[in-house]
C-alpha cells in the first residue's frame, strides 16, 4: 500500500466537511433565475374515474402561471412512464404492461395519483391555488391487498390483467423438486408475509427543470441515484427529445435506499411545464406526507414455502409460491424484484439439491412497488431463515447446528445453485463462528436466566444469509428482460501537476464515494487523496453510467476506475521508459514511482504527468501528449456478500414490548476499502432491517387509503431503539473483478430481519407462541401471547 490513505485505511470522509458546515447542495437548494414552483393535485381516492377538472378559480389565484392536466400532457404527446424490465410468463407470453401516464387522464388508480399540476410564483401560492382546483371524481371499487386482489370477483385494476395478474413466472426444476419431496422424511411448511415498507430517505424527492429556448435544451436538477438512466428514459420515452438536448444533474442526494433509482413523473413534468410557461424554471419538492403517496414502496409479498428435510436435518428440496404486489403501475425495475433479484437467491448459503419457485405479480390500487434496500434479497432471506428455524424446532435440532450441517463449504466453490446463480467464493462457516464468538453464544443461558429474574423473556435469533450485488453481466440481464446494460464507466484525468480528477458513472447518496474512490486512486497511483477529485452526478461531465443501487458502486464502478488507471499507468511506463532510456518491459510502477527494474533510477508519477503535458522530451512518435483515459467495466457475474447475523431480544410479557438487547454480525463483503465506512453502512442497514422487523409498515385499508401516511403512524426506528452493534468482517475476495470487492450497502437490511423475528419467537415459544409476523409491534406481540394463553 502506498500510504495510510489507501485500501484498508479508515480515512475520514472528505465530503463530510461541507455537510457538517451545512453547505451541502441539494436539489431544493438550487434556485434558478425567474424560479417558479409546482404543486400537484393528487387523487384522494384509490380508484376513480375523472369526470372533469375545473381550474378556473385556481387560474385566478395570485401568482398562478398555469394549471396543467392529463389532457394537456396528451395534447403535447408526452410519453408514459416506462417499465425497464419485461418478464416472460411460464407459458412463454409476455407480462401485462399497462400505460402509466405522467398525469392522470381518465382514471386515477391509487391514492396520490397526480391529476393536475399548478405552477405559481411561490410555493405557497401554488399550494393555495391547488386547493382551488375542482376535480369531479366518480369513485370505483378498489382493492389494496394481495389476497383480496386475487379473490374471485375482485375489482380489476386493469381490464387487460384478468385476476389482476401482471405475470405468472417460475424458476427451478419442478420435477426434481417433487422427487426430493416424495422421498423426504419430513416437510416443513410456513405461510408468511413480508410487510410493505416506505423508503423514507432523509431528503424527500425533488426536481427543478428548465428549458432554454435559445439552445432548445433542457436541464433537470433531480434527486436521482441514476442520472444517465433518467436522461435516457426522458429522451427515448417520456419527453422525447434527443439526449444531447438534455442535461440531468443530481447534486448532493440525501439518501435513496433504492427509491431514487427510478424515473418519476415529476421529473418529466417540471421540464415540460418549463417550456409551457416560456422557459422559466419549475421546481417541485415533495412534502413528507406526499412522499408516502408518491415514492415507490418496497417488499409486500405473501408466500407459502415448504422445505423437504431428512430426519437428521439435511435440506433436500424447497418449494415456494409467492404473490408479489406491484401496486397500480409498473415502476422502472419492478418486475425484476420478485423474480431475478429474489427467487434466484432462494438457495441462500445452503446446499439445497432442488428448488422450485413460482411468483405471481399482482396489480392493486396502491403506490407502485419497486426496489428498496436489498430489493428481493431481504424477502428471500426472510422466508428461508424463518423456514430453517421452524425446521430445527420440528426436528428437535439446535438452530445453529442445522445451519452448520447445511452450509456450503469453502471447498465447494464455485457453487452452482438450482436457481441459476453460481456463487464464486465464500466461507460461510467462518462468518457463523465469528458472529457466535462476538455475541458470546456459550454464555447465552446465563443472560437468559438473568432476564427471567427481571420478568423478561429473552430470545436468541440467527440468520445466515447471502445476497447478490453488482447486477451483471449486460448480456445476461438483457436476456432476462432488462432494458439497459448494467456496466459502469469511468474517466481518469491526470492534470499536469499530477493531481487527478475521476469522472464516474456511479452516484453517491450518502455512501462516501468521494473518499473511497479517492482511496482506490491513492492505492494505485500513490497520490494523496487531498489531490484527488471525484466527479459524479452530471450527465454533461461524466461518461455514460448506470448509477448506484444494488451495492454496485465499488464492485462495478470501482472496477471501471481501476481499469482506467491501469491504462494511465501503462501509458506512463512508455513515457518513463523514454525519459530513463530503458525498455518499457523493464519499467515497474509502485508507490507512485516508475523505476527501472533492479536499479535506483526512477521518476515520480508527478514528473511523468508534467512531461505528458509539457512534452519537450517525449516519445511523440509513439505516444500522444496528455494523460487521460476511460474504461467501461461489464461484470462477469454478480458478487455474493454473505454472513451471519445474531440478535438477542428481551420481551416484556405484560406489554408486548420487544427490546433489541444485542446484535452481533459477521459479514463477508469482499475486500474492504475503508473499514469505517463499511461499518457505517452495516450500522445503517441494521437499523433499516430492525425497523422493518419491529416497527415499520405501510398499511392500506380495504378501500386503498394509506392509513400510515406520516411519521405519526409509520414508526421509524430511533437511536434509543437500537443497541451498540458488534460488527466484524471476514474477507474472501471476489474472484472475477479487479478489486475483490463484493458490496456492503444492503447486507444489514437483508440479514437482520429474520434474526430479529426468530429471536422474538424463541423468546415466546415457552408461552406457546410459534409464529409472529413483521412488524412485531407491542400490540401484535401482546395479542399473540394472550391468544396462546401464555399470560392470564
Amino acid at each position: 500500500m502506498s500510504s495510510n490513505q489507501g485500501m484498508g485505511a479508515s480515512v475520514a470522509r472528505k465530503e463530510d466537511r461541507r455537510f457538517l458546515l451545512g453547505k451541502g447542495r441539494y436539489t431544493d437548494d438550487v434556485t434558478l433565475p425567474e424560479q417558479t414552483y409546482a404543486v400537484f393535485v393528487r387523487s384522494p381516492r384509490a380508484h376513480a374515474r375523472i369526470r372533469s377538472i375545473d381550474a378556473s378559480q385556481a387560474l385566478k389565484a395570485p401568482g398562478v402561471l398555469a394549471v396543467l392536466t392529463g389532457e394537456d400532457a396528451a395534447a403535447d404527446d408526452l410519453g408514459g412512464i416506462p417499465c425497464g424490465w419485461v418478464i416472460t410468463n411460464k407459458d412463454g407470453s409476455k407480462m401485462v404492461a399497462p400505460p402509466h401516464p405522467a398525469l392522470v387522464k381518465g382514471t386515477a388508480r391509487h391514492a396520490g395519483d397526480p391529476v393536475a399540476m399548478v405552477i405559481a410564483e411561490t410555493r405557497d401560492q401554488a399550494r393555495d391555488a391547488a386547493q382551488l382546483v375542482e376535480v369531479d371524481y366518480d369513485p370505483q371499487p378498489a382493492v389494496a391487498h394481495l389476497t383480496a386482489a386475487v379473490a374471485e370477483g375482485a375489482p380489476r385494476v386493469w381490464e387487460e390483467a384478468p385476476g389482476n395478474v401482471c405475470f405468472d413466472w417460475h424458476i427451478g426444476d419442478s420435477a426434481a423438486t417433487e422427487a426430493e419431496f416424495a422421498k423426504a422424511d419430513r416437510v416443513v411448511s410456513l405461510d408468511l408475509t413480508n410487510n410493505r415498507i416506505a423508503p423514507n430517505a432523509i431528503e424527500p424527492r425533488a426536481a427543478n427543470g428548465s428549458y432554454d429556448s435559445v439552445e432548445d435544451r433542457y436541464t433537470l436538477y433531480t434527486t436521482t441515484q441514476n442520472p444517465h438512466l433518467t436522461r435516457l428514459l426522458l429522451g427515448a420515452f417520456t419527453l422525447k427529445v434527443p439526449e444531447h438536448k438534455l442535461r440531468v444533474v443530481a447534486p448532493d442526494v440525501g439518501g435513496g435506499f433504492g427509491s431514487k433509482i427510478f424515473h418519476y413523473a415529476e421529473e418529466l413534468l417540471v421540464l415540460w411545464a418549463s417550456k409551457r410557461i416560456g422557459g422559466r424554471p419549475v421546481k417541485w419538492t415533495s412534502s413528507r406526507s406526499e412522499a408516502f403517496l408518491s415514492d415507490a414502496h418496497g417488499r409486500d409479498h405473501v408466500t407459502h414455502a415448504e422445505l423437504a428435510v431428512t430426519h437428521d436435518g439435511q435440506f433436500r428440496g424447497l418449494r415456494v409460491r409467492t404473490l408479489a404486489n406491484m401496486g397500480s403501475y409498473l415502476s422502472t425495475f419492478a418486475p425484476a424484484i420478485p423474480t431475478y433479484l429474489h427467487a434466484t437467491l432462494l438457495s441462500g448459503p445452503y446446499v439445497i439439491p432442488a428448488i422450485y419457485a413460482e411468483v405471481k405479480a399482482i396489480f392493486t390500487h396502491t403506490v407502485p412497488i419497486d426496489a428498496v434496500r436489498g430489493a428481493g434479497r431481504p424477502e428471500a432471506t426472510y422466508l428461508l431463515e424463518r423456514l430453517v428455524d421452524k425446521a430445527a424446532r420440528e426436528l428437535g435440532i439446535d438452530r445453529v447446528e442445522i445451519r452448520r450441517k447445511n452450509l456450503i463449504q469453502p471447498d465447494q466453490f464455485p457453487y452452482q445453485t438450482p436457481v441459476a446463480l453460481q456463487y464464486d467464493i465464500g466461507d460461510y462457516p467462518a462468518t457463523l463462528e465469528m458472529a457466535l464468538k462476538a455475541i458470546d453464544y456459550d454464555r447465552y443461558p446465563e443472560r437468559k436466566a438473568e432476564s427471567e429474574k427481571r420478568g423478561k423473556l429473552r430470545g436468541f435469533g440467527i440468520s445466515t444469509y447471502i445476497e447478490a450485488c453488482g447486477i451483471a453481466p449486460s448480456a445476461l440481464v438483457g436476456a432476462l428482460g432488462a432494458g439497459a446494460g448494467l456496466y459502469e464507466a469511468a474517466t481518469v484525468r491526470v492534470h499536469p501537476t499530477g493531481s487527478v480528477t475521476v469522472f464516474t458513472g456511479t452516484h453517491s447518496h450518502g455512501q462516501g464515494h468521494e473518499t473511497t474512490f479517492a482511496q482506490l486512486v491513492n492505492e494505485r497511483l500513490g497520490i494523496p487523496i487531498e489531490n484527488i477529485e471525484i466527479v459524479h452526478g452530471d450527465t454533461d461531465r461524466i461518461p455514460f453510467g448506470m448509477g448506484t443501487y444494488g451495492s454496485r458502486s465499488a464492485a462495478v464502478g470501482g472496477s471501471a476506475i481501476v481499469k482506467a488507471m491501469d491504462k494511465i499507468v501503462d501509458k506512463g511506463k512508455k513515457i518513463a521508459a523514454h525519459l530513463l532510456e530503458a525498455s518499457v518491459a523493464d519499467i515497474e510502477f509502485a508507490d507512485g514511482k516508475y523505476r527501472v527494474a533492479g536499479t535506483d533510477r526512477e521518476k515520480t508519477f508527478g514528473e511523468i504527468a508534467f512531461t505528458a503535458y509539457v512534452p519537450h522530451n517525449y516519445p511523440i512518435e509513439t505516444v500522444e501528449p496528455g494523460l487521460e483515459d476511460s474504461a467501461f467495466y461489464d461484470p462477469k457475474n454478480f458478487t455474493f456478500p454473505g454472513g451471519c447475523h445474531l440478535v438477542e431480544v428481551e420481551v416484556d410479557p405484560e406489554t408486548g414490548v420487544v427490546e433489541v438487547a444485542d446484535v452481533a454480525i459477521a459479514d463477508d463483503v469482499g475486500v474492504i476499502i475503508n473499514p469505517m465506512i463499511v461499518d457505517g453502512q452495516a450500522h445503517g442497514g441494521l437499523a433499516h432491517g430492525i425497523g422493518q422487523a419491529l416497527l415499520e409498515e405501510a398499511v392500506y385499508d380495504e378501500d386503498g387509503q394509506l392509513v400510515s401516511g406520516s411519521f405519526m403512524s409509520y414508526t421509524m426506528p430511533r437511536a434509543a431503539d437500537l443497541p451498540s452493534f458488534k460488527v466484524g468482517n471476514h474477507v474472501t475476495a471476489c474472484t472475477h473483478n479487479p478489486t475483490g470487492i463484493k458490496g456492503v450497502g444492503e447486507v444489514g437490511a437483508i440479514g437482520v430481519p429474520p434474526a430479529v423475528i426468530n429471536a422474538v419467537i424463541d423468546a415466546l415459544t415457552p408461552l406457546g407462541v410459534t409464529d409472529i409476523s413483521m412488524p412485531a409491534t407491542p400490540e401484535k406481540v401482546w395479542r399473540a401471547i394472550r391468544a396462546a394463553g401464555g399470560v392470564a
